[in-house]
């Protein structure tokens, strides 16, 4: 009923861990089974090791959440020897987030994480800011989505997620140079860049100014666009953004996602995850729906 597929990955049911909200996976095991999720995607890590940004890092909004934690980790080498041993067979479906600085970064961290036992698919984070080109992000432009997935499909055999950004104006377009690359799904989408002020102090919230905004908040937002890339591609999706019941993983679904992540929602409360999974079979059974990928792309208008 709850199993389904995205792209190359077979899953048990389609709620996925979002990376950056649940830590590096192990540290969720008091609140749930490891192997609930549909699959557990770990915080990004990169090539080398990052500090983050100066605290505060998070605050809070209306029906949302802005953060400014700036990829914080060890590095991949450090992953693969400290954290994956941790977290390797645990979950039924394990996703390993990584991000570059610059585009070579990409392929060789993934090309570390491609000798690794244990990882059923890599996602590419691709919001973050391209220090080689202005600290422009990646995902902001189409040929360089598409050769930096190329050049991590050259470097690894496993399923490769693209998480693009929403902060741009063709959605569509990026997705297809994704795909185009090599990718076999795309994440749609990341935060959404934000602010909050303290109109008092003449001060933002957020030590960098700027964050990425969270939450119920960028449902509407996120939803068209998952619609958008369906429509057009029809193409495996992963719905991310504001899902805290299983009516929003429904409405993700019927918009074009095959799987959804939940990122905030755990955040607020670390049992989430369990708890939309439980009332999504409910649901499924009050609605006679025998196959929850009966229903992807099925919302007409």
């Amino acid at each position: 009923m709850l199993a389904t597929t995205a792209g190359p990955l077979k899953l048990s049911n389609p709620v996925m861990t979002a990376s950056g909200t649940s830590g590096s996976g192990a540290e969720m095991e008091s609140f749930f089974d490891l192997a609930v999720p549909g699959a557990l995607v770990l915080k990004t890590i990169t090539l080398n090791a990052r500090a983050g940004n100066r605290p505060p890092r998070l605050a809070e909004t209306s029906s949302g959440l802005l953060n400014s934690i700036g990829l914080p980790n060890r590095g991949v080498r450090q992953f693969v020897k400290e954290t994956l041993p941790k977290v390797r067979g645990r979950a039924s479906c394990l996703v390993v987030n990584f991000a570059g600085e610059k585009e070579g970064e990409f392929p060789e961290a993934a090309a570390i994480l491609e000798e690794q036992e244990g990882i059923d698919a890599l996602e590419i984070n691709l919001s973050c800011p391209n220090v080689e080109g202005g600290r422009i992000p990646f995902a902001n432009l189409p040929g360089t989505v598409k050769r930096i997935v190329a050049s991590v499909r050259s470097a690894t055999g496993l399923p490769l997620i693209a998480k693009l950004s929403p902060n741009v104006t063709d959605i569509v377009s990026l997705a297809e140079a994704a795909l185009e690359g090599g990718g076999d799904a795309v994440s749609v989408a990341n935060t959404l860049l934000g602010m909050s002020v303290d109109w008092r102090t003449r001060k933002p919230r957020l030590s960098t100014g700027y964050g990425g905004l969270s939450g119920p908040c960028i449902k509407p937002v996120t939803l068209r666009m998952v619609h958008q890339v369906w429509n057009t591609l029809r193409c495996p999706i992963i719905g991310v953004g504001g899902i805290m019941t299983a009516d929003d993983v429904m409405d993700y679904i019927v918009c074009g996602a095959s799987a959804v992540q939940v990122g905030t929602a755990t955040l607020a409360d670390p049992t989430a995850i369990e708890t939309i999974i439980r009332d999504l079979g409910d649901l499924l059974k009050r609605e006679g729906i025998a196959r929850i990928g009966d229903c992807v792309g099925t919302v007409d208008f």
